[in-house]
């Protein structure tokens, strides 16, 4: 099993309050991660607020723009991946992301894992592109991890889709990594069925052990379709994090963070095909109860705790929160 950890990316406003995390303490959190003997750290996408966050604060969030930030964590790190959680390829050119993730794989020494999807907020997308409103942005991925595949392998492409154009483009350099990791990210169908034929992991959001087995089926079935090898996908979800000594400690925690609000304004997107409560698809309770579930999740077959939500109102709860996991966690997996 290994383990990554959610930085602040574009998670303001979202998953934790207003203000929550400066520019200066990102690096510390990525250089404790590495120390505590995290894999990973991964970081979201988002270019313009959400309306339920402005309803809810009277100051917009800072989003930090994650490849750049990875540029910064990685020069400073030796061993940790870095990676998106997801980078939303409709609303980036694929041949510009292209070229930054393969230059952020260069200059990382072969660090970067791409997980990339639509976006949980189609109303981000309408607002940089207003006229685009018929769009399929599913579509889009679909086309946009093809191309990037052929761009970081091949000398010249030419990609001739739907939505994804271009002509001629040499892409150098390359990612060191050959191939670079692609992972899908979302809990739809479609995403179980993108992972499966064209990515390298599944990239979920807050889903119980049972519904990843059942995704990971679907996942299977996608590659052994696409005649590529089931045991090769990576099984990654993004799981919410609350711990304490005590379970009642962790539970409350979690209720009345504002990661416990981030959570109901998904119910009518990532998680609208969910049912159930919160504790059976996020981690909370003390390290023994945690790790105990993690199992679970294990035989599920998880191979990647992705970006943990660690629930937290200020940047000390969330380093406490990270460096209990990573002192009583994860040494139960190594």
């Amino acid at each position: 099993m290994r383990f990554g950890v959610h930085i602040p990316t574009c998670i303001e406003g979202m998953m934790y309050p207003i203000p929550f995390a400066k520019p200066a303490d990102i690096l510390p959190m990525a250089l404790a991660a590495e120390q505590l003997g995290y894999d990973s750290v991964w970081g979201n996408d988002h270019m313009t607020t959400q309306r339920y966050v402005q309803r809810e604060f009277a100051e917009p969030p800072n989003y930090y723009e994650p490849l750049v930030t990875f540029t910064w964590i990685a020069a400073r790190t030796t061993r940790l991946k870095v990676c998106t959680c997801i980078l939303v390829l409709p609303m980036r050119h694929v041949v510009v992301a292209a070229k930054q993730v393969a230059t952020l794989d260069r200059l990382s020494g072969g660090r970067v894992i791409l997980g990339v999807g639509t976006g949980a907020y189609r109303e981000e997308y309408e607002a940089l592109f207003p006229d685009a409103k018929g769009v399929h942005r599913g579509t889009m991925v679909d086309e946009g991890m093809q191309a990037l595949r052929r761009l970081f392998t091949e000398r010249r492409v030419t990609f001739e889709g739907r939505y994804v154009r271009f002509e001629g483009v040499e892409c150098f350099p390359k990612p060191l990594q050959a191939p670079l990791p692609i992972y899908a990210g979302g809990n739809h169908a479609e995403v179980r069925r993108r992972a499966g034929a064209l990515g390298d992991g599944w990239l979920p959001a807050v889903l119980s052990p049972d519904e990843i087995r059942k995704g990971v089926e679907d996942v299977r079935r996608a590659a052994e379709r696409a005649g590529r090898d089931p045991a090769r996908i990576d099984i990654a979800p993004q799981l919410v994090v609350s711990i304490g000594r005590t379970r009642d400690e962790a539970l409350r925690r979690l209720h009345g963070s504002q990661l416990e609000k981030h959570l109901e304004s998904l119910r009518k997107t990532t998680l609208r095909e969910q049912t159930g409560g919160y504790d059976e698809r996020t981690l909370i309770g003390s390290p023994g109860e945690i790790a105990e579930r993690i199992r679970v999740y294990e035989g599920a077959g998880v191979t990647t705790l992705a970006g943990m939500l660690f629930v937290a109102n200020t940047v000390e709860e969330f380093r406490e929160s990270m460096e209990l996991f990573g002192r009583e966690v994860i040494p139960s997996f190594r």
